[in-house]
């Protein structure tokens, strides 16, 4: 282990959004509080943030005018956006943090804006190989996907959660409703396609109609941005006739937390994950899981669990009714759950960041980024274009269409 850094050089965070309850957005807040507490001078820049974050957070215009020639960022990479470009023109050193990016088809027909996102995402990612000095997954897969796209120095920064979110006092009045004699069968995470939310009706379906009439599916998660695939899971729902599938939303955490208390299963079906901390959360919880054997998922899980690597929805059923019925089987699945947890939560995250940090800070320096000549001039154009958009909205909409402004 190198010696200890130096704790005047800054090191600060880049990242599209810091968002309440979001995975990275807790990753980050987490990054800094180990950096804080090692005596960094560490700041979050961001491009939007949820409204109870940003007081902890700093406009990424910001970010210019703040870097010092000996600043390290830690770019958090989960999609291109203007502040992912920034911080690619900027020469300091980089870490970059690499989430996943769901595959663009998964949003096809669904949410254009997003499927061009994750599109020009996987495009832009790949400019970083020669950019950064160290990318890491906070996974093993996502770490193998880096090393696939050529970027020459990886390394696996792991998420170790933090639980504080879930150690607040229950906020009953949503959960108590669910708070029965009743098998509540739980998934958390947002409403998008490739969590596959329309194979947890179908199993669900199933189950409710062979094993256990009083049974309530509880599907927890913003829609915010997929109203269109909300309305066709509504649609499988009413087309089955399956009554007791509650679309719930998106959360606080005194909510989440009382959700969690009142389930007897967790149940997955995605088929896309960089890490999925819902998991590792209903683990936390003591919550029987099962999920679909796809991407990061059996990594995450460690053991801990049930896989199913098929989606026939009787197959599929008949594992939820051993999980829920079986007492003793339940018992060893909690407990090889709780074995998978204490490995995780064995890891030392903030030694294995400030490693990082430290071997970023003394490696050689690498050459500047390659931008076009213009490149600040054209950003000083975008910050004068969002400007107008924000402050005189109709002078805005009278910008030519095809403008490279507007573009």
């Amino acid at each position: 282990m190198p010696s200890r850094p130096r704790t005047n050089v800054p090191v600060h965070q880049v990242l599209v959004t810091l968002g309440y309850g979001d995975a990275i957005g807790n990753e980050a807040l987490g990054i800094q509080r180990v950096l804080q507490e090692e005596g960094y001078d560490s700041r979050i820049y961001v491009q939007t943030a949820d409204p109870r974050l940003e007081n902890l957070t700093v406009n990424y215009q910001e970010l210019i005018d703040d870097c010092q020639p000996d600043t390290i960022l830690i770019h958090h990479f989960s999609i291109g956006s203007k502040t992912s470009r920034v911080a690619f023109a900027l020469p300091n050193r980089m870490v970059l943090i690499y989430h996943n990016i769901t595959p663009a088809e998964y949003f096809l027909g669904v949410n254009s804006a997003l499927m061009q996102s994750c599109y020009a995402g996987r495009r832009e990612l790949g400019a970083y190989a020669s950019r950064c000095h160290l990318a890491l997954g906070d996974s093993e897969f996502n770490r193998r996907e880096l090393a696939q796209m050529g970027f020459p120095r990886t390394g696996v920064l792991p998420v170790v959660p933090n639980f504080d979110h879930l150690e607040v006092t229950p906020n009953r009045l949503l959960a108590g409703g669910f708070d029965d004699a009743w098998t509540n069968i739980l998934c958390v995470g947002r409403l998008i396609p490739n969590k596959k939310i329309e194979d947890l009706v179908r199993f669900f379906h199933v189950y409710r109609l062979k094993y256990n009439p009083t049974a309530r599916l509880l599907l927890v998660g913003s829609q915010r941005g997929f109203e269109d695939y909300v309305s066709a899971v509504d649609d499988l729902v009413a087309t089955l006739g399956t009554p007791d599938v509650h679309l719930i939303g998106h959360v606080s955490n005194e909510e989440l937390t009382a959700l969690y208390d009142v389930a007897d299963l967790f149940l997955s079906a995605s088929e896309h994950e960089g890490f999925c901390v819902p998991l590792i959360e209903a683990f936390y919880k003591r919550v029987p899981v099962i999920a679909f054997a796809a991407t990061a998922v059996p990594a995450t899980m460690d053991g801990g669990g049930v896989l199913y690597d098929h989606k026939d929805p009787r197959h599929v059923a008949s594992i939820m009714n051993a999980m829920v019925s079986d007492g003793t089987l339940q018992n060893e699945i909690l407990r090889a759950q709780d074995a998978a947890l204490e490995r995780l939560l064995c890891r030392d995250f903030a030694e294995t960041l400030l490693g990082f940090v430290e071997q970023v800070r003394q490696a050689p320096s690498l050459e500047p980024p390659r931008v076009t000549l213009d490149f600040w001039h054209q950003f000083d154009r975008l910050l004068e274009t969002e400007e107008l958009r924000q402050y005189r909205p109709s002078a805005f909409e009278a910008l030519p269409k095809a403008s490279s402004v507007r573009d």
